[in-house]
C-alpha cells in the first residue's frame, strides 16, 4: 500500500509499536498525526502533527481521527507479568475506553480503514501446539490473561462488526502479535516483558543475574521491524475485515533467549539465578504463521541472534 501523502493517525505514538510504526510510515511519506498521553515521544518526527490527548475521552478521540484516511490503534495500557498477576483489572477499563471510543470516532469521521493491535495472549491455551486464527473463541484465555484477553477479544468483535456486520461498513484489520522485541521497547523492570528485562540485566552486568521462573517458558519472539512488515502487509489486504497472527512461527525458551543475549554481548561469566517463586505467565505460547505466509507472503527476516544484537546496540546508545 502506498502511504505517500495519505493522512495517517498513529494512536499511541510514544509506545513501542507506535514509535516503530510511525518511523516506518514517515519513511514512506505519510502525513502523520501522532497522539501521546503521559509519556513523551521516543523519536523525532519532523513535520508530523503531535497531539497530547486522553483517548479515554470521546471528544479527544474525535479530535484525533478528524480528517484521517487511516487509523492505527497502538495506544494501550500495558505491563509485565508482575502487574498482570497483582492487578489484573489494571488493563481493562482504560483499554476498553480507548478501543471503543477510537473505533466509534473513526467510523463517525468516515475513516477508510482502521488497524487494531490485538494480542496472542487473548487466545485460549493450546499447550505446545501453535494456535491458529480461527481458535480465538474456542475457550477462555489462560487464567492469568483472562481479563486482558477478553478485553482484546471485545475490541476484535467491534472491529469485525464495523467491517462486516453493519450496512455502511468501515474496513478493519486485526493483527495478533506474538512477543515483539527490539528498539524502543519498555526496559523499566516494573512494566517490561521478559526479553527487554533480560537484555537490560545483561547490559548492566547484574551479578547475580536474576531470571524470573525456571527458564523453561517458551515464547515466539518476532523482531519489531519484521512485525511492522507483517502489520503493513495485513493492512494492505482488500478485505473488509481481516485478522492474522504476525509472529516468527517458532519458539525459544527463556533460557535460550538469555544464552543468546549473553553470547551476543560477551557476558561469559554471568552468575545466572533462576527464581521459580517469581511471577511468570504461561509455560508455552506459540502461534501459527500459516495464514500470514500464505495470504500475505510474510515471513520474518531477522533471526533471534541478529535481532538481539541490533537491540543491544540500540539500547547502549540510550542507556
Amino acid at each position: 500500500m502506498d502511504f505517500k501523502g495519505r493522512k495517517v493517525l498513529v494512536a499511541g505514538a510514544a509506545g513501542f509499536i507506535g514509535t516503530n510504526l510511525a518511523l516506518r510510515l514517515a519513511q514512506q511519506g505519510a502525513n502523520l498525526r501522532l497522539t501521546l498521553h503521559d509519556k513523551p515521544l521516543q523519536a523525532e518526527f519532523p513535520g508530523a502533527e503531535i497531539l497530547k490527548l486522553d483517548l479515554r475521552q470521546p471528544e479527544d478521540c474525535a479530535q484525533a481521527v478528524e480528517g484521517m484516511d487511516f487509523v492505527f490503534i497502538c495506544a494501550a495500557h500495558t505491563s509485565g507479568a508482575a502487574v498482570i498477576r497483582a492487578t489484573p483489572l489494571a488493563h481493562i477499563t482504560p483499554n476498553v475506553l480507548i478501543n471503543t471510543l477510537l473505533l466509534d470516532a473513526a467510523y463517525r469521521a468516515k475513516v477508510a480503514k482502521v488497524c487494531f493491535v490485538s494480542s496472542g495472549a487473548a487466545y485460549p491455551p493450546t499447550g505446545a501446539r501453535p494456535v491458529g486464527e480461527t481458535e480465538m473463541f474456542n475457550g477462555d484465555p489462560a487464567p492469568v490473561y483472562y481479563a486482558a484477553g477478553w478485553m482484546k477479544r471485545y475490541a476484535e468483535i467491534l472491529c469485525r462488526t464495523y467491517g462486516e456486520k453493519i450496512g455502511a461498513p468501515m474496513a478493519t484489520v486485526v493483527v495478533r502479535p506474538s512477543n515483539i522485541y527490539g528498539p524502543y521497547d519498555k526496559f523499566d523492570f516494573a512494566v517490561s516483558h521478559v526479553t527487554a528485562a533480560l537484555l537490560r540485566r545483561v547490559v548492566e552486568r547484574h551479578s547475580p543475574l536474576e531470571v524470573w521462573g525456571t527458564g523453561e517458558d517458551i515464547r515466539d519472539l518476532v523482531y519489531v521491524d519484521d512485525f511492522i512488515d507483517g502489520m503493513l502487509a495485513a493492512f494492505a489486504t482488500e478485505r473488509p475485515y481481516f485478522e492474522v497472527n504476525i509472529c516468527a512461527g517458532r519458539g525459544h525458551s527463556v533460557r535460550q533467549i538469555l544464552q543468546t543475549l549473553l553470547d551476543a554481548d560477551g557476558f561469559h561469566d554471568a552468575d545466572v539465578r533462576f527464581d521459580p517463586s517469581r511471577p511468570t505467565t504461561v509455560p508455552v505460547r506459540l502461534m501459527d504463521d500459516t495464514l500470514a505466509r500464505t495470504e500475505l507472503g510474510f515471513a520474518p527476516r531477522i533471526p533471534l541472534d541478529e535481532g538481539l544484537k541490533r537491540t543491544l546496540a540500540w539500547y547502549r546508545t540510550r542507556a
